[in-house]
């Protein structure tokens, strides 16, 4: 470590003192050897020019001496030479005795004396490596760049390989942009002939690519031909891109995507005359310059299959061809029939079907025909099914997601929904891979299956924000894939200011082999209902305690439908804080919940009651990826009847619908629908005060809002009773609406009938941007709730006279109490202040947000924010700008 430490000073004298590492055999003034390389190009050893120390005669040998050697036997130096006792020697066999020498590489210095045929060779050996360090690499970890280094503790000192070490990481540099990487190596001398080697590394900016010219294009502009490269131009806007870094083989990766383009759109002849890639002399960014050919523009001539393949008819083929006589010609469009015969031909069994496409190109007429051409193949059969790579998985998880099984006739779409559903798995690695190969027999085919392994067990504390539920903190332990069965293990606690849960889970996908899904759920919820004030605070209403089970079945029907079953039972209980809502309304000392204090609505949703309910969902799913889907579509139809005893009788009903479409190049297109109606099975139900109130109780409700409703607030959709408080007008004498804090409070009371559609198009960015986990999308949302029966709103002047309070009971009636104080204190105004309310909301005409959205796999923890503008609301709702939601795993 002392060698380690030393001063910058001695390395640079160390490092001058390398120039003369290597002296000439003879004090005859010949040049010393050069220092070390120090950039990317070293230069060249110089041709030692060696000499011996005084013109001698020419003789016989008499002896040969070696002095100065550390490590090596004498006789082991004079190996590596042709003198030898007895043998005439000469200057010229004396220079190649030294150039022999040399060429070792072991000595860092060699001289040969001759004293009348006594030889004496005098050596200075090449250090020992004591070790090699690494400074200034910040961009590159050490990790990475010491599998380039040749160089080892032990080994012997040589200046070549301190050049080919120096080569190769400044290479490896220049694969990640930075061609101004420089590398200085410096010798640290140690005792017993001993070195400690360091690399200093500049590693300066990384390269740009300035411009991107183009030369030659006559019939498409040069934006249109940049924006098919995978290289981009750096500009400001594209900080999050890795595209703006130069690359090689990204240039002539971008030359075939050139051509790609060229031959889409019909020119055959086109190519790229040269592509040069220059440097600026600051070495800061690269100037590209691509010179091209676009030829003649082509259209199809006659086009049509010919199958040797019984089962496939080549006229019904050509008529099914994408591409018609006259249309331009398209080189994409042609790939695709390829692929596209090939998998109808795997529909049939016939798996290595060939089917080559051949070309007439007719220069004179520009235009392009086309033969595909199907050759005779063996129908197929699955002789086996390998699974490779699962280490954890047990086989037959993978297994019976398989379409296919040994001795079936091989079908190329189940291939491709095998590989679907092992995917939708999310056991495995994404990169998962099917290969079909050869058999024992022409007519037998193996599926390899290579699956790669990931993580599927979590266990994680995390802590955030969101705009909805305030503080967040949560635990769960998750285990998707117990005991490599494919079983699901669950149990989690969630705590915030407004909800608290605690929750365990097991699923068995398929249970006792066979293709029936089973699971349960046993947890406890606490929900502290708010309702929002004039100055966007919240204050709690009712609170709800929920406690139960679940227990669920599903089993397939199709492939691609299939039918759950589930059976609940839920113990509720609903309160309200009696010193903010309740009062001696009758003034027989007895408190109740006051409809002027909470609400009617509120009022009538207290209580403990049961709910044991009956449920199905029919499902119908065809997505190739349930996790994160790119293509297909789900249909969801569910029903729940609750009444299998208990205290709540209804039929819920949903519907929900979703399709997604991939629009090329990374975009991805969908569409989503659901709606509701719950029906009740109860008789009428009145309030305390008789009332008639609806049947569908506030907790068993539909609710619209943030989340599901971007550009809204929490249930800032639909019903809802808005209640200003008044106060009396000394000089008018009439009550008006207070301004202020708390001079408003809006309850959402919830629908018995909602829709709500989304529209989503998730937009791709650059590969530096997929890295850190960023997915934006722009997306329109539309809905509404309704078909609440009003609940009665009430006006209360709440004006205090001398002899008592004068206002109207709930059923119209007029009663002069005392003053009760808690009208004062429970509502935060002097006695004189009251309110009145308005129902609002309660209607199905749309309502419509549209904006941008990012999800972010932070360092901190998933981030989701989500900008949206209401372009269409109804009196009452309640709209939100930003939302957002980020938490933290420690």
């Amino acid at each position: 470590m002392t060698a380690m430490k030393s001063s910058k000073r001695q390395r640079r004298v160390v490092a001058a003192l390398l120039a003369t590492t290597m002296p000439m055999a003879l004090a005859a003034g010949l040049p010393a050897a050069p220092a070390l390389a120090q950039q990317a190009t070293p230069p060249a050893a110089p041709v030692v020019a060696p000499a011996v120390v005084a013109a001698a005669p020419m003789g016989t040998i008499r002896s040969v001496t070696v002095t100065g050697q550390q490590r090596l036997e004498p006789d082991t130096v004079l190996s590596y030479t042709k003198l030898r006792i007895g043998v005439p020697f000469s200057q010229e066999s004396l220079d190649q005795a030294l150039r022999d020498l040399y060429e070792t590489e072991l000595f860092a210095d060699v001289q040969i004396r001759n004293d009348n045929g006594a030889l004496t060779v005098e050596i200075k050996e090449n250090p020992v490596i004591n070790r090699i360090v690494l400074e200034g690499n910040k961009r590159l970890k050490e990790e990475k760049i010491r599998p380039e280094i040749k160089l080892a503790p032990r080994q012997i000192y040589t200046r070549s390989k301190v050049r080919a070490d120096v080569a190769r990481i400044i290479e490896l540099y220049r694969r990640q942009g930075r061609f101004a990487a420089s590398v200085e190596p410096k010798m640290v001398q140690l005792d017993q002939n001993r070195v400690d080697i360091v690399f200093e590394i500049s590693e300066g900016p990384k390269s740009k690519v300035r411009q991107i010219n183009i030369l030659g294009n006559e019939k498409f502009k040069d934006g249109n031909l940049r924006s098919q490269m995978v290289t981009k131009q750096s500009r400001w806007f594209r900080l999050f891109s890795s595209g703006t870094s130069y690359d090689p083989d990204r240039l002539a990766y971008d030359q075939q995507k050139l051509r790609q383009f060229y031959l889409t759109e019909g020119y055959a002849d086109f190519r790229v005359i040269s592509a040069v890639a220059e440097l600026t002399p600051d070495k800061q960014d690269f100037i590209i310059t691509y010179v091209v050919e676009e030829g003649d523009r082509y259209k199809f001539g006659d086009v049509k299959v010919e199958s040797d393949i019984r089962d496939l008819s080549g006229d019904g083929l050509t008529k099914r061809l994408p591409m018609k006589k006259g249309d331009w010609y398209n080189a994409k469009q042609v790939e695709d029939t390829v692929d596209t015969l090939s998998e109808t031909a795997g529909l049939f069994g016939y798996a290595f079907a060939d089917v080559s496409p051949d070309f007439q190109r007719d220069k004179d007429t520009l235009t392009m025909g086309i033969n595909f051409r199907i050759a005779n193949a063996p129908r197929v059969y699955v002789e086996r099914v390998d699974i490779n790579g699962n280490t954890l998985t047990q086989d037959k998880v993978v297994r019976r997601e398989f379409r296919l099984a040994e001795g079936d006739a091989f079908n190329s779409f189940l291939v491709k929904r095998s590989k679907d559903r092992i995917n939708s798995l999310g056991f495995f690695q994404e990169k998962l891979d099917i290969e079909q190969k050869p058999g024992s027999a022409p007519d037998r085919i193996v599926l390899e299956t290579n699956v790669q392994e990931k993580s599927t067990g979590e266990l994680s504390l995390s802590a955030g924000f969101s705009s909805l539920e305030r503080f967040i903190v949560s635990a769960s332990i998750t285990q998707r894939n117990f005991r490599g069965k494919g079983q699901e293990l669950r149990t989690s606690v969630n705590y915030s200011a407004y909800s608290k849960s605690v929750e365990v889970g097991f699923t068995e996908p398929y249970f006792m082999d066979k293709n029936i899904a089973l699971g349960g759920d046993i947890y406890r919820r606490d929900l502290n209902s708010f309702r929002y004030l004039s100055n966007n605070d919240r204050d709690t209403t009712y609170e709800q305690t929920t406690t139960g089970f679940q227990i669920r079945a599903g089993v397939p029907i199709t492939e691609y439908m299939s039918l759950a079953l589930r059976y609940s039972l839920n113990f509720d209980d609903v309160t309200l804080d009696k010193n903010t809502y309740y009062s001696d309304t009758d003034g027989n000392g007895t408190i109740e919940c006051d409809p002027l204090l909470a609400g009617r609505y509120l009022c009538d949703a207290i209580g403990k009651r049961t709910t044991s309910s009956l449920g199905y969902s029919l499902i119908y799913d065809t997505r190739d990826n349930r996790i994160r889907p790119t293509r297909g579509r789900q249909l969801v139809l569910s029903q729940d009847f609750a009444g299998l005893g208990g205290d709540v009788k209804y039929v819920r009903t949903t519907l929900k619908g979703s399709q997604y479409v991939p629009l090329g190049s990374g975009f991805i297109f969908s569409l989503s629908g659901e709606g509701g109606y719950i029906h009740s099975l109860e008789g009428e139900r009145r309030d305390a005060s008789g009332a008639l109130v609806d049947k569908v109780r506030l907790t068993d409700r539909f609710f619209l809002g943030e989340p599901q409703f971007r550009g809204f607030d929490i249930r800032g959709v639909g019903p809802r009773v808005k209640r200003y408080y008044v106060s009396l007008n000394s000089e008018t004498g009439n009550y008006d609406r207070q301004t202020g804090n708390n001079s408003v409070s809006d309850d959402a009371l919830g629908g018995k009938i909602y829709y709500l559609a989304r529209a989503e198009v998730e937009i791709p960015l650059g590969s530096g941007a997929r890295e850190m986990g960023l997915r934006p999308s722009i997306f329109m949302d539309a809905g509404a709730v309704s078909g609440l029966k009003n609940p009665g709103t009430i006006n209360f002047p709440g004006y205090c006279s001398a002899t008592g309070l004068t206002t109207i009971k709930a059923d119209g009636t007029a009663k002069n109490p005392v003053c009760p104080a808690n009208y004062t204190s429970a509502a935060g105004f002097a006695v004189s202040n009251g309110f009145e309310e308005v129902y609002l909301g309660d209607t199905l005409k749309p309502r419509l947000s549209v904006g941008f959205g990012v999800n972010w796999n932070s360092p901190f923890g998933p981030f989701r924010i989500d900008i949206a503008k209401a372009l269409l609301k109804e009196p009452g709702d309640d709209n939100k700008l930003i939302t957002f939601n980020v938490g933290t795993q420690f």
